[in-house]
């Protein structure tokens, strides 16, 4: 079972792609016009042009969603202590494992790419899978390879929860309980509303982690950030929440939190010209955002759900640089 909000953006894309071709006659038939042709005529011999839809959809099918695109981002702030000057964090989100089913090349691909940026730390915000934990088999040694200086740290998405597939409860929190041991045995660290201190020398930031926590109905929320925030005391504090919705909910009425990464989006794995229909649900949909000395960066994922194509919005691994001002 998909979510109502998975239903609709995979509608708008659909619509949008009819959109398209719609506009291309309509095109077409103001050109034969311009040209004193008939439109039938004139249609057949530039029939290709109805072509670009489904072509962009086997382009973001069979070529895009298999590469991915590093970003860099400097962050900058008078409270990042200098020995963690240049500390670079690597953020990964949205893996839904099912869409690497028999794509293990393209998981090892990415997990390579990720190790090569060296990171002091690597943070996964959520969506390792969409229905259950079976979705790792096969794949979790690749996954295990994730290295950085001081680990890997990760949260649950709202797919994590195993809600989507009208499991009993019993059954649901047992698959949950499973993906939270994989995570360990992959030598993950999962943060479950709670935060981990990150040290230099005799400095400490502060690493927080929240459950799902949003403003739509579809997506359940089971965090705590009072909870998460406890006997958090670094002199930095980044949160790893899924859904950048709570940055509007609640995190940027917290002053102490000075950055929170995200993921969620995907951006609808359909972009052009930097435009997603995802900005139709989302006000905060890829990218850095800033709220006076506060920052949000939404990672638009690795994987795919439902659509498996990425029509620009290439998988995304964000290497945040932090800098002391």
């Amino acid at each position: 079972m998909v979510t109502l909000i998975e239903i609709i953006a995979n509608i708008i894309i659909v619509a949008f792609a009819m959109l398209v071709v719609a506009l291309i006659v309509a095109l077409v038939s103001l050109v034969a016009t311009l040209f004193g042709k008939k439109f039938k005529s004139f249609f057949k011999k530039g029939l290709w042009f109805t072509l670009i839809a489904p072509l962009l959809f086997a382009y973001g099918i069979l070529i895009e969603r298999n590469q991915c695109q590093v970003t860099n981002v400097e962050i900058e702030s008078e409270k990042i202590p200098a020995s963690f000057d240049g500390y670079k964090i690597v953020q990964i989100s949205d893996l839904h494992l099912h869409s690497f089913k028999n794509r293990s090349k393209t998981l090892q691909k990415f997990v390579d790419e990720i190790n090569a940026q060296n990171a002091d730390i690597v943070v996964f915000t959520g969506d390792l899978v969409s229905y259950g934990p079976w979705e790792l088999d096969n794949l979790e040694e690749i996954l295990s390879k994730i290295k950085a200086k001081d680990g890997v740290f990760s949260i649950l998405g709202n797919h994590d929860y195993s809600a989507y597939s009208n499991f009993p409860d019993s059954i649901q929190w047992q698959y949950v309980a499973e993906l939270k041991q994989r995570q360990e045995d992959m030598g993950w660290n999962l943060l479950l509303d709670e935060n981990v201190p990150l040290t230099r020398g005799n400095d400490t930031i502060s690493l927080i982690g929240v459950e799902n926590i949003s403003t739509h109905r579809s997506f359940l929320s089971y965090g705590s950030l009072q909870k998460a925030m406890l006997g958090a005391d670094g002199r930095y504090k980044i949160l790893l929440s899924h859904d950048p919705t709570h940055w509007e909910l609640e995190v940027k009425d917290t002053p102490a939190i000075d950055l929170m990464l995200s993921g969620h989006t995907h951006a609808m794995q359909f972009s052009i010209l930097g435009w997603s229909p995802s900005s139709f649900i989302f006000k905060e949909v890829a990218g850095l955002f800033r709220h006076e000395n506060q920052y949000l960066y939404v990672n638009i994922g690795l994987g795919e759900t439902l659509m498996k194509a990425r029509i620009g919005t290439k998988p995304e691994i964000t290497v945040i640089v932090l800098s002391t001002k």
